[in-house]
């Protein structure tokens, strides 16, 4: 009964096009379509410099995706059976084509393009996924329109990988699958040329604009409130307006507005470090970081809005809350855990928060390491693996499977506000409802220039409740003999203090700043039995 409850709650949010589109794709498979392809685009305007992302061919056969290398010297070695789906899709993307240095190592992708065509059957393993097609259309379009030539082979299986994905949408998935699949056909139609070439950018294009109105809220984040994703989405939409212009064709007003408003978002949810804040599926090195993409749309001409000053950024609707005071960046999630229909990248984080103080960051969510539907990939999902409160050891909202979401928290009592010097932000959330108790999480954030209140009440009985505060790796944590914890970094330290806490420890933590990557840390749990607890951090920080 759990496992039909997970799937009924799972399910029950789903779009119909979804479960339709779920059918379809297993019960209809195209054959391939083998024509030769259409004449080649002539370009009109001048194809600006995209973003050129880390080198991940090191080696004439060897690669290094998500911290991991591996060979592909074999037609096998294409669909490796012991490596992570991700890994795979990655080897299929072809983004070093248009990474850094991509030039000098233009023999060793001459070779591998030869050998994919050769190697990998068309309609045939993870290769011919929709999503890996995608990438690959963008990336050998934006190689080709970079000055680099593809081996005619490549230019003709282009045609054919754009009318198998014509037929393979996404819309089981919809969100940012979908956007990169009408990228491509975009991308596919402006390359070629001809009537068949005009109906795939056609659609593309519909496509596009339908989903952008969708999914960039009127707050300028991407829908599915992931950092990471709405990062890579705003490239998406950058590396749009590009190839519109290098072919002459016009972008909707619209989208400028679309991505000024992406822009803003991304700034205002990004640390004085440069990187982006960890909610839901977020990590550093997977999307373009905030600097790149702001030049890149410096080089498109766009005008890309600036942080606003001040002290409080209220993202509405997107829920979330960002706010200084002297040397601290706070940014609290007081979010939906997504769209309804599509929380894959969701995380069990409502009301947690991370904090900076001058450019280092203190108190920091998990981050992610891994897809896949392990038990790591669940635990940094969990609601324990980010700073907020954790009722009788269950999430706030129910991870399963890797990217599913059953029942999910939902936020009410959002309030953001100056009180005199000081910001106070309040929300609570219902997530705990499904529980015995019936309980419910209220936090209050009250911050100002050299110290932030946290107080936390749980209403309803319980067995336990526990306030988990991740600390940067690069901070030192000790427990003293009161129960305060003091917490010191080369430029700065802090203390934290419990009142009502029934008892605080130090536990031995994982932060994951990359995929592929883990790296250890302390986390301060911190059990109350009573209605509330009240956490205070103070600092001082050298300049």
């Amino acid at each position: 009964m759990s496992a039909l409850g997970l799937y009924f709650h799972t399910v029950r949010h789903l779009r119909p096009i979804q479960v339709v589109s779920r059918g379809w794709l297993k019960v209809r498979r195209p054959r391939p379509d083998l024509r030769a392809a259409p004449p080649l685009r002539a370009l009109i305007g001048r194809y600006v410099e995209p973003i050129a992302s880390q080198p991940t061919l090191i080696a004439p056969d060897t690669f290094r995706f998500l911290n991991l290398e591996r060979r592909c010297t074999q037609p096998e070695d294409w669909r490796p059976a012991d490596a992570a789906a991700l890994w795979t899709y990655n080897l299929h993307y072809f983004d070093d084509l248009n990474a850094r240095g991509a030039a000098a190592r233009s023999a060793w992708h001459r070779a591998l393009l030869q050998r994919w065509v050769a190697e990998n059957p068309v309609g045939e393993g993870v290769a011919w996924q929709p999503y890996p097609v995608s990438r690959r259309i963008v990336n050998w379009v934006k190689a080709t329109l970079c000055g680099r030539t593809l081996p005619l082979a490549c230019v003709e299986s282009l045609a054919v990988q754009a009318r198998w994905l014509s037929q393979r949408l996404e819309y089981h998935l919809l969100g940012n699958h979908l956007l990169m699949n009408a990228k491509a056909l975009l991308h596919a139609g402006l390359f070629f040329d001809g009537r068949e070439a005009r109906a795939w950018a056609a659609r593309g294009l519909a496509i596009l604009g339908k989903q952008i109105r969708e999914q960039v809220l009127p707050d300028g984040a991407h829908f599915e409130l992931s950092t990471m994703y709405h990062a890579a989405v705003l490239e998406d939409l950058l590396d749009v307006v590009n190839i519109l212009r290098a072919y002459g064709q016009p972008a909707p007003a619209e989208w400028f507005t679309a991505i000024a408003r992406m822009q803003q978002w991304l700034l205002t949810m990004t640390h004085p470090d440069g990187a982006i804040a960890f909610f839901n599926d977020a990590a550093i090195g997977m999307a373009p970081t905030t600097a790149e993409l702001e030049a890149y749309g410096a080089r498109l001409g766009l005008r890309m809005l600036k942080e606003p000053a001040g002290a409080l950024a209220l993202l509405e609707p997107s829920g979330y809350v960002r706010a200084s005071a002297g040397d601290a960046y706070l940014v609290c999630d007081c979010a939906a855990v997504g769209p309804d229909y599509l929380p894959a990248h969701a995380h069990a984080d409502t009301l947690s928060f991370e904090l900076s103080l001058g450019k280092q960051r203190v108190l920091v969510n998990s981050g992610t390491s891994r897809y896949g539907a392990d038990e790591e990939r669940t635990r940094e999902r969990g609601t324990a693996a980010h700073n907020t409160v954790v009722v009788d050891g269950q999430d706030s909202s129910e991870m399963w499977g890797g990217f599913r979401v059953a029942r999910r928290a939902r936020v009410s009592r959002r309030v953001a506000e100056h009180k005199g010097d000081v910001v106070v932000i309040e929300a609570a959330h219902d997530g705990y409802r499904r529980l015995p108790g019936r309980n419910r999480h209220r936090r209050r954030w009250t911050l100002g220039p050299q110290s932030l209140q946290i107080e936390d009440e749980v209403s309803g009985r319980r067995r336990s409740a526990e306030a988990f505060y991740h600390v940067h790796p690069a901070v030192s944590a000790r427990k003293d003999e009161s129960g305060r914890v003091l917490l010191e970094w080369p430029r700065g330290s802090a203390t934290m203090t419990f009142d009502n806490a029934a008892a605080v420890e130090l536990r031995r933590g994982t932060w994951h700043p990359e995929f592929g990557v883990s790296v250890a840390n302390e986390c301060v749990v911190a059990r109350f039995d009573a209605p509330a607890l009240s956490t205070r951090i103070d600092w001082t920080v050298s300049r």
